[in-house]
């Protein structure tokens, strides 16, 4: 779509040349003669540029942009001057026109002027609209997204979150299997209850099955009085099992019943006691694949696969990108009190060429490294191959980029140090090395920061 340009002048011969001019650019030009005319045409939503010259009758182009700016301060607007209106224009510059030229000018500088202007409001309005769908999306929906994907995949929970069925969620580390979670036990008639998450790869298995079922004092040793057990907690709500995949074989066979009988035998005793659960599980690999699904056991997964459901990666979304960081540099600028800041044309470049392998939780983190202006150095892409950007020597630019890898993988990870050293490929102390090369501080990408779960695992 061709930009729109307002163009003023009094002069029609000069209005007809400067139009022809415009238009053989690619501009969508609306020729007019006075500034009457042109406030007639605008509103908030004007998507383009305004070009005035600064000497008509009635009204001038100055006391035009005094009108547009109280309408809308960010519309961009061009002056034309003649030699004896230079001072008048670059004091206009200082209240907030966006440029001058000065008569006679070459065509390709007012075409320039105006394609510099026209993509500072482009971007302008992108955030204005990234910003209102953010907190729509923040009282709408939690899950946020306008692909079909993500629509489809909304619909789905609508759909299903009152039936009680258990669920299994697929998707990347990351790509917000919890915040499904959530939404199938809010949007259900199990709200009222405790929705209560345990991940099956966090926990030793000798600590994992005292953890589901609970245990009686002086079932192990340690056990000094009566723990009430995840599952039975979860009764009357819903039961959140991720990186189901991590789940130990003994454990599996324990659950297995749990699912068939809806009831739990906690450690240390024999009474058997009913269960009314929902179960949601969620899993970083495919586990119809048997190569994927490796010791996990078939028929579990069988159990639980009455409805599935797939988190696309973000990189398989990329229109929703910018508005998730929107939504969560909103979010931060609250949480941090700063100001939320604009999408600018470096930061749009990065969000929409970088893979995202945390997805969603890297994306955060880097909204929240940006509210904090731990972003100003130059964003590098995602290869050697494709340039470093950013100017300066070799050395330098490779500098830039080793430092914007280690944090981007660190936000995969979740700051931890261990996954981290294992992705980058490189020794322990290289890695602090690095870290402190580059000032990067670890805890500032831990995911211990971030809200923790309003479960409890019960007394």
């Amino acid at each position: 779509m061709s930009v729109p340009v307002l163009l003023i002048d009094d002069d029609r011969q000069l209005l007809r040349a400067t139009a022809q001019t415009l238009d053989l650019a690619g501009f969508t030009v609306s020729p007019l003669g006075s500034a009457a005319e042109a406030l007639e045409r605008l509103d908030k939503d004007f998507a383009g540029v305004v070009v005035s010259d600064i000497r008509m009758p009635a009204m001038d182009g100055i006391q035009l942009f005094a009108r547009i700016r109280a309408l809308d301060a960010e519309i961009p607007v061009i002056l034309v001057t003649g030699h004896g209106d230079i001072a008048t224009a670059v004091k206009a510059i200082q209240e907030g026109v966006y440029d001058f030229i000065a008569k006679p000018f070459p065509a390709e500088r007012l075409i320039q002027c105006v394609q510099r202007a026209a993509e500072k409001r482009s971007l302008v309005l992108e955030n204005r609209r990234l910003r209102e769908n953010a907190r729509q999306a923040e009282d709408d929906f939690p899950l946020i997204g306008q692909t079909p994907a993500m629509d489809r995949l909304r619909q789905t929970l609508r759909q299903i979150a009152d039936t009680d069925v258990d669920v299994l969620v697929t998707g990347e580390t990351g790509s917000g299997k919890e915040v499904v979670a959530r939404l199938l036990h809010g949007w259900s008639r199990r709200a009222k209850g405790n929705f209560v998450a345990l991940n099956c790869g966090a926990l030793p298995e000798q600590v994992i099955e005292s953890e589901l079922f609970g245990h009686e004092p002086g079932a192990f040793t340690g056990a000094q009085k009566k723990r009430i057990g995840r599952i039975e907690h979860s009764s009357g709500g819903t039961l959140f099992l991720d990186e189901l995949e991590s789940m130990p074989l003994s454990t599996q066979i324990q659950m297995l019943r749990v699912l068939e009988l809806r009831e739990v035998t906690p450690l240390g005793t024999n009474e058997v006691r009913p269960v009314d659960i929902r179960i949601v599980a969620a899993a970083k690999v495919d586990l119809a694949d048997p190569a994927q699904r490796r010791a996990f056991r078939e028929d579990l997964y069988y159990r639980l696969n009455v409805v599935s459901l797939t988190i696309p990666p973000l990189r398989e979304r990329r229109e929703d990108i910018p508005l998730l960081f929107s939504y969560f540099a909103e979010r931060a600028a609250r949480r941090f009190q700063r100001t939320t800041p604009g999408l600018s044309a470096e930061i749009l470049r990065h969000l929409r060429e970088h893979d995202w392998p945390g997805n969603v939780r890297e994306l955060s983190h880097f909204a929240e490294r940006t509210v904090l202006g731990m972003t100003t150095t130059a964003l590098a892409p995602q290869s050697p191959a494709a340039g470093t950007g950013g100017g300066g020597s070799l050395p330098e630019r490779l500098e830039r980029l080793e430092a914007e890898i280690i944090r981007d993988t660190l936000s995969a990870h979740d700051g931890n140090v261990q996954e981290t050293i294992a992705a980058l490929g490189i020794p322990r102390k290289t890695f602090y090395d690095k870290l402190q090369r580059h000032g990067i501080v670890r805890r500032e990408f831990s995911a211990a920061g971030e809200k923790p779960s309003s479960s409890k695992p019960g007394p």
